[in-house]
Order: C-alpha cells, then sequence, then structure tokens
C-alpha cells in the first residue's frame, strides 16, 4: 500500500523530470531564432555555446523560465 505523501513527492520529482526536456527545446528553439536575428534578448542573454565541434545559441534563463513553466503545467494536469 503506497503511502499518499510520498506518492505526491515521486509525481513532483517526476513531473520535474519529464519537464527537462521540454525546457531544453523550448530555450533552444527560442534561442535559436533570436540569435539568428543578431540579438541577445537583454536579460535572456541569448549567446553562442560551443560544445566539442558543435554551435548553437542558448540561454540559461530562458531554459529555467521554460523549464519552470512546463513543470507548473505537468503538476497540474497530474492533479
Amino acid at each position: 500500500m503506497y503511502c499518499v505523501p510520498c506518492q505526491r513527492e515521486w509525481g513532483s520529482l517526476l513531473s520535474f523530470v519529464k519537464a527537462i526536456p521540454f525546457g531544453i527545446f523550448l530555450s533552444w528553439i527560442l534561442s535559436l531564432f533570436m540569435g539568428k536575428g543578431g540579438t541577445t534578448g537583454g536579460v535572456l542573454a541569448v549567446h553562442m555555446m560551443h560544445v566539442y565541434d558543435v554551435s548553437f545559441y542558448w540561454s540559461w534563463p530562458l531554459f529555467f523560465a521554460g523549464l519552470a513553466l512546463t513543470w507548473a503545467l505537468l503538476l497540474m494536469m497530474d492533479a
């Protein structure tokens, strides 16, 4: 038999893990359009990131905002 508080904690953690790819995708797509347009987005701080031989536009503030948004939506769908 499952304990209800434990089940809520695991559901919250699972929603967070499921929100990570959506946050990555949202940040990558929006940063791509903003970076190609030549803007840094001000507070969003879009910049070119280099990992080994791959370069892409990225924004950490945009990632955390997208992560929070998708996590909140997933939590609302589970309730």
